[in-house]
């Protein structure tokens, strides 16, 4: 079972990113502050559920939690700022649009940029070891895969609705085919050494 909270005291917001590893797409964070007490059988971490209890469990988060929100930064942005950068002012982006002020925020991960003057904690794999990083885990990723797979009917031939922008055989071998698009992370190695130049 997840733990509620790492402290007793004040409002904790658990954060996590979705996207980082992509080739495509945006990177994806939420932010979520969940009552002291609560518990329940899917929350857990995101890549541990199935799509299926994924959707479940977005929407007993949404309707449970004290407050959450989700923002993104995009690819032209990623390739802009670099990837640690943009999951970083993602997750920013996510606590500046909470309802609720926390009184500290629980990273998954062993980095983080300050946000204003809240204390922060970061927590390798917290996402299987916290309930609101879980809880964040779970609306990045939802949210991510719900935009990706709007998406894929821009661009059909990249087959975003399966595999969500990550660097499959396929997703590469439409690249090779069909070129690098608008949302393609152009600072990532989309194709092998020697082949990547043909894109640009």
């Amino acid at each position: 079972m997840l733990l509620p909270y790492f402290e007793k005291e004040g409002l904790e917001a658990g954060c996590d990113e979705a996207g980082r590893g992509c080739l495509a797409g945006p990177v994806f964070a939420a932010a979520v502050i969940l009552p002291q007490d609560y518990q329940h059988a899917l929350l857990n971490d995101s890549k541990q559920l199935s799509a299926r209890q994924r959707d479940e469990a977005r929407i007993l988060v949404e309707t449970h939690a004290l407050a959450w929100a989700v923002a993104r930064v995009d690819a032209e942005e990623i390739d802009r700022i670099n990837i640690l950068k943009a999951s970083f002012l993602a997750m920013h982006r996510a606590l500046e649009q909470l309802g609720t002020e926390p009184d500290r925020l629980l990273i998954d991960g062993n980095r983080f940029v300050p946000y204003q003057q809240l204390p922060f904690h970061c927590m390798v794999k917290g996402d299987a070891r916290f309930a609101s990083i879980a809880a964040a885990s779970i609306l990045a990723k939802t949210w991510r895969d719900d935009y990706m797979m709007q998406l894929a009917t821009e661009y059909p031939h990249y087959r975003w609705q399966e595999n969500k922008g990550y660097p499959t055989v396929a997703h590469r071998k439409a690249i090779a085919e069909h070129g690098a698009c608008i949302h393609h992370r152009r600072s990532f190695r989309l194709l092998p050494e020697g082949v990547q130049g043909k894109l640009f």
